[in-house]
């Protein structure tokens, strides 16, 4: 691994330092004050920015360009253009005008839409987002973008996003105003968007059709030793492992992505590496190269990353911790000070999220919704399903003596002392973190924790910043027609706070008392993510999102029926793969045992009548009634799986494959683990768990 990290950081990437070395100084400064400001770039600047931009690709060994964007598949895509311009003599020259940087055209009809575009309504285009760096990748320039459709509707996650970050800076920037903030031009999102993930050997991921197929384990008994023991997490890393994770460091500092932290996590073969904070649509960029990333490193060392939320059964399962705040002017904006009760303009801050939470419990919980997600939820280290927020100790008592005027005593600084002469004294934090909370305050930023490990982060932060931003515009509303200011802010705050408290919970989120609490509150509990999709389109949410410009009426119902069709489709491949595997492999398989037994008992008489077959006997009786059980929980599976698939309404389909086809795949897999337990390994036409997990 290259030693002096300084020099490969961001070597692949027109960042800010390389575009004030390669533009003249006013079109660099023209460029920057757009991005600065949230403004429309010059157009005439454009051919000027392409060609350095190309120059500087070329020298990096580029040969193609693509505009980068994010459909509504989960995953980017890209269409890879050669600079070459032919001038006679079979000759070229290497070329990129300003319009090709600015506007590229692919096949709208090609990804989903949701209706939005027929079949022969093809043309769909693709807008460069200057606000995120382009980067040099395998030969290729990659210029970030939106894409949308011929006729202006959003056809990917990035154009509502970037929509959210001009709702929540412009209304924010009402609130600054109103505090005697003359400065600020623009109000920033930065996320830091933590990502785990599991590392299975190339081989062993090869046998399993599940986990090419799905990205999931579809089948499998529990290994003797899962991670009860709790000695991975945080544990030496394997050779392997390590060897990948220093060439995936050094792959993501080439591209300017703040790699900082990597660990094993809870689970055997499960990992997490974690970034520095970034501006909200570069987080969102970076994280899906960092996806990416993942995926070509591992193969390149014999392994394969898995991104499923779920991978295996009954151990951890992998999220994405997404940290947000609110910047203005470079400082942070949720950061409490040292005396939060006499910082008002954090108070009213920190109502707005609350509040923003409380009020859209259900479009937090859809921007998270994905059938993989929905196996994750509730268990081993995941956040429940019911959207609460916890604020600590610090800000609850605070929240609570503004709810009930009383005098607030402030959190005492305490020290940490573990009585070692050697061992320095140092300061606690004045709260203990709830690794069980769905939204956590963690010091001055809010950790939203239900994000599945596969997950663009686009959605769920469109959502919670358009909520934000929502509040903040009530807030001003109020506050700029007060008569005294700082008594409508008291106000505002305690009324919000008092309205919203519910909202609010420190306690185990797992617990089956919180889920009695929570209901007795009138929080939601949207168990499925079929549950939770059914409240999008309802009349508050889409008033949200259109007064605020960032997804229109026809946009929203193009997303909701991709969301059920997306849940049907993804319930439709596991099905079909479970009779797949049932079919060819296990039954199989498990009768060719039960034909060794029976061969070995036959032998075992023609020795001697009265030698015990009791083995070979009580072996062949439970797993002929596994295997007939097995066999008819798959026919049962296809004529479930067959009546689902063939309901028109996405809906309804999306329901039938939840309510219905769910439970039959259990009873086949409960059938199928309970053979694995009792069939000899050489017959076993599979990786185990214990294989998988533990030989990495």
């Amino acid at each position: 691994m290259t030693k002096n990290v300084s020099e490969i950081f961001g070597a692949m990437v027109f960042n800010d330092d390389v575009m004030r070395e390669r533009l003249p100084k006013e079109v660099y400064k023209s460029l920057t004050r757009s991005v600065a400001t949230g403004k429309t770039i010059d157009p005439s600047i454009a051919d000027v920015v392409a060609n350095a931009m190309k120059d500087w690709a070329v020298e990096k060994g580029a040969t193609h360009y693509t505009h980068w964007f994010q459909p509504l598949t989960g995953v980017t895509a890209e269409k890879h253009d050669a600079f070459i311009a032919p001038v006679g003599n079979c000759k070229v020259v290497m070329e990129f005008s300003g319009k090709e940087l600015i506007r590229g055209e692919s096949d709208a009809s090609s990804f989903p839409s949701g209706g939005l575009r027929a079949t022969f309504e093809a043309r769909g285009y693709t807008a460069w987002d200057p606000a995120s760096y382009a980067f040099v990748k395998d030969g290729t320039l990659y210029i970030p973008t939106a894409f949308c459709s011929y006729t202006g509707e959003a056809l990917d996650s990035k154009t509502p996003l970037l929509r959210s970050m001009d709702a929540i800076s412009h209304e924010a920037l009402r609130l600054l105003r109103l505090f005697g903030d003359t400065q600020c031009r623009r109000v920033e999102v930065t996320v830091g968007a933590e990502q785990e993930y599991f590392i299975i050997d190339k081989a062993m991921y090869d046998r399993r059709k599940d986990l090419v197929y799905t990205g999931r384990t579809l089948f499998g008994a529990p290994a003797p030793k899962g991670q009860e023991l709790e000695d991975h997490y945080f544990g030496p890393l394997k050779t392997r492992i390590a060897a990948f994770m220093s060439d995936l460091d050094e792959a993501l500092w080439k591209m300017g992505i703040n790699a900082k932290t990597k660990h094993n996590e809870a689970a055997p073969a499960q990992h997490e590496l974690a970034p520095i904070y970034a501006t909200v649509n570069i987080a969102v960029d970076q994280n899906l190269l960092t996806m990416e990333y993942m995926k070509k490193i591992a193969e390149r060392h014999g392994l394969v990353c898995l991104l499923h939320e779920k991978p295996y059964a009954g151990v951890n399962g992998s999220g994405k911790h997404n940290n947000w705040s609110i910047t203005a002017n470079g400082k942070n904006l949720l950061d409490p000070g040292k005396t939060p009760e006499e910082n008002a303009k954090f108070l009213l801050i920190l109502a707005a999220v609350i509040k923003a939470v409380d009020d859209y419990q259900d479009l937090l919980r859809i921007s998270i919704a994905h059938a993989g997600n929905d196996h994750r939820l509730g268990a081993n280290e995941a956040p429940p399903a019911i959207v609460s927020i916890f604020v600590g100790e610090e800000l609850g008592t605070l929240i609570d003596s503004i709810v009930d005027g009383t005098a607030y005593k402030g959190a005492k600084a305490a020290m940490m002392d573990l009585g070692i002469p050697t061992v320095p004294v140092f300061r606690k934090d004045t709260t203990d973190r709830n690794r069980t909370s769905p939204f956590a305050f963690t010091g001055n930023k809010f950790e939203f924790r239900m994000l599945g490990s596969s997950q663009n982060i686009a959605m769920p932060n469109t959502v919670l910043n358009t909520a934000v931003a929502e509040v903040f515009c009530q807030f001003a509303n109020v506050l700029e027609k007060a008569e005294n200011f700082d008594a409508a802010v008291a106000k505002l705050i305690k009324d919000t706070f008092t309205a919203h408290r519910r909202i609010i919970f420190d306690g185990n989120g797992y617990s089956q008392a919180w889920e009695e609490e929570a209901a007795h509150r009138g929080l939601l509990n949207l168990r499925t993510s079929v549950d939770a999709y059914k409240t999008f389109m309802d009349p508050k949410n889409v008033k949200l999102f259109a007064s605020h410009g960032v997804m229109s009426e026809t946009e929203m119902r193009s997303r909701e029926e991709i969301f059920f069709e997306n849940y049907s489709k993804i319930v439709n491949i596991e099905a079909l793969t479970m009779i797949v595997m049932a079919t060819r492999d296990y039954i199989p398989a498990v009768e060719q045992y039960i034909a060794e037994l029976a061969d070995v008992a036959v032998k075992k008489q023609s020795i001697a009548a009265n030698i015990s077959c009791r083995v070979e006997s009580e072996l062949i009786r439970r797993l002929s009634d596994l295997n007939t059980k097995a066999f008819n929980a798959m026919e049962a599976l296809k004529s479930i799986e067959t009546s689902a698939a063939a309901i028109a309404d996405a809906k309804l389909r999306a329901e039938c494959y939840c309510d219905k086809v769910l439970p039959a795949m259990k009873v086949l897999r409960d059938a199928i683990d309970e053979m694995e337990t009792l069939t000899a390994s050489k017959h076993w036409p599979v990786p185990t768990y214990g294989d998988m997990m533990f030989r990495v």
